[in-house]
């Protein structure tokens, strides 16, 4: 007896986006209480994953944060493009979060601040990730 595949299931199931409603950080020695989300809210994620290095904090994932200090002792031709591929890749993972692109670097001493534009879903907004090489 062969088995047979009722296509038909799949307009059975509804897709729900889940909501990014979440409680406001404290940042930059700001005072804030209450909810925050949509951009306000990505922008908060993303925050997030460039201060957070990854695979040094056991309560998060191993797909969250960006790995940087690794590149401490690297010569700036190799820092440059894997730095902007390991920003897109971090970023990435927030399904929110759409494209990276745009960047631009600029290296003083020992220190490269690299800064870009992302793109989500709830709009465009411009950020940076200081590393120190």
């Amino acid at each position: 007896m062969i088995p047979v595949v009722n296509d038909d299931l799949q307009s059975d199931f509804e897709y729900e986006e889940i909501p990014t409603r979440t409680f406001k950080l404290y940042i930059d020695d700001e005072i804030i209480i209450g909810m925050t989300d949509n951009l306000e809210a990505v922008k908060q994620a993303i925050y997030l994953i460039l201060s957070v290095e990854r695979y040094q904090n056991i309560i998060y994932s191993w797909d969250f944060g960006i790995e940087t200090v690794d590149l401490f002792g690297k010569e700036k031709n190799y820092v440059l493009p894997e730095l902007k591929r390991r920003i897109q890749e971090a970023l990435l993972q927030d399904s929110r979060i759409t494209s990276v692109y745009n960047f631009k670097f600029e290296s003083v001493k020992k220190q490269i601040t690299a800064s870009f534009t992302i793109i989500t879903k709830y709009g465009e907004l411009e950020a940076e990730k200081v590393v120190n090489v």
